[in-house]
């Protein structure tokens, strides 16, 4: 199959599927003698790529695969498609996906120690329902808390490849705004809380939790934007939960 013909397949089917298609998916739209070797593949997105480098597009990569979405500069405009205001996160929500994030996994109890205040069910809940926060296993100590940690979709609706490329502390714009002692609290060697990694931990049956969620493993980050709390998610997959 020449270059051509397989560049405008993939562009197709990424086009069509309305969510990030990875490197084993694209190759399963090939019969099997005709399958084209992942270099090959590879070598295509990076074209379609270097094709939407003027355009209004692009093609990234984020931890579910790949995907084309509007660029961020142009997020002003493009949301007046849309009636309804950019979603807004309550501080106590953004606190509590920020410790999730960076700590996991950890208890619903860690957070408060770090916080200071409980952590209302509905913050979890809701967490949980975007599919940004899962049950991973639960803490061997009396009451067997449940373990958060974040999902590929988290990932995705971040524009993040995989945990490794968290931007740092500095580069997140409102965390002074928010809590100048969170960010501390999240900056700092965790001595005073004992890393939930290192506690002893019963992973459920049906939990797969890997700290590096990364789909393909060999690609070099195409994408790596500051995650930004007031901004919506400009992918083809424009709809979110409401809140709570």
């Amino acid at each position: 199959m020449n270059s051509e013909m397989l560049r405008k397949i993939i562009e197709g089917a990424i086009m069509a599927a309305g969510k990030p298609v990875d490197i084993a998916r694209l190759e399963t739209l090939f019969e099997e003698s005709e399958c084209p070797p992942r270099d090959q593949i590879r070598a295509a997105l990076e074209e379609i790529q270097a094709d939407c480098q003027e355009r209004g597009f692009e093609l990234v990569q984020v931890a579910s695969g790949y995907r084309f979405q509007v660029r961020q500069q142009l997020s002003d405009w493009v949301n007046r498609l849309w009636e309804e205001k950019p979603k807004r996160y309550s501080r106590a929500m953004l606190e509590t996906l920020a410790l999730i994030a960076y700590r996991q996994p950890l208890t619903r109890g860690d957070i408060e120690a770090v916080r200071g205040v409980a952590v209302s069910s509905d913050i979890i809940k809701s967490l949980q329902e975007r599919d940004w926060v899962r049950i991973v296993g639960h803490r061997d100590v009396p009451g067997r808390p449940a373990l958060y940690a974040t999902t590929k979709q988290f990932l995705d609706y971040f524009n993040i490849k995989s945990l490794e490329y968290l931007p740092t502390l500095g580069d997140i714009k409102d965390f002074s705004e928010l809590d100048p002692d969170l960010e501390l609290a999240l900056a700092a060697v965790p001595a005073e809380m004992p890393s939930a990694a290192n506690d002893d931990l019963t992973v459920d049956d049906n939990a797969d939790f890997e700290l590096n969620q990364q789909q393909d493993g060999s690609e070099e980050v195409t994408s790596n934007q500051p995650i930004d709390t007031e901004q919506t998610n400009n992918s083809a997959d424009n709809s979110v939960a409401s809140d709570e």
